[in-house]
């Protein structure tokens, strides 16, 4: 064999394992159930409603982000997101946060809110009168 042909192989393999790092990368669940992201240890996108009776803390100089979220059976999880406080929290329906539950919180590394439809709750009217 000609070293070309060692060289070409290595260049596939390395692009092989590449696409394998990628694929286990971007295979995060979902979980709506906090008992399970607290026992997982695993990075996930966890699902719930902000606290608001526990309002939230916004560290500016270290730029850190907490606040409570509550899954749909009132097990609470305390969430710290190095970051700013997402546009629009205030007013989000739902929040899907993205990251691990170690040390007694989940370390968030992003923070998705889902705010209110502007069109959610219109009613139409179809009779023409």
């Amino acid at each position: 064999m000609k070293a070309r042909h060692y060289i070409g192989g290595a260049i596939i393999l390395v692009f092989l394992g590449l696409l394998f790092y990628n694929f286990t990368r971007t295979n995060i669940e979902y979980e709506s159930d906090f008992t399970k992201v607290m026992q997982s240890g695993k990075v996930c996108k966890a699902t719930g409603v902000w606290v608001k009776e526990k309002s939230f803390q916004e560290n500016i100089q270290d730029r850190t982000f907490i606040f409570y979220l509550r899954d749909a059976k009132n097990n609470e999880m305390k969430v710290v997101y190095k970051g700013t406080k997402p546009n629009n929290f205030e007013i989000a329906t739902n929040v899907v946060v993205t990251g691990k539950y170690e040390n007694g919180y989940f370390q968030a590394t992003d923070v998705l809110t889902k705010c209110p439809s502007k069109y959610e709750g219109q009613n139409i009217n179809t009779s023409g009168s």
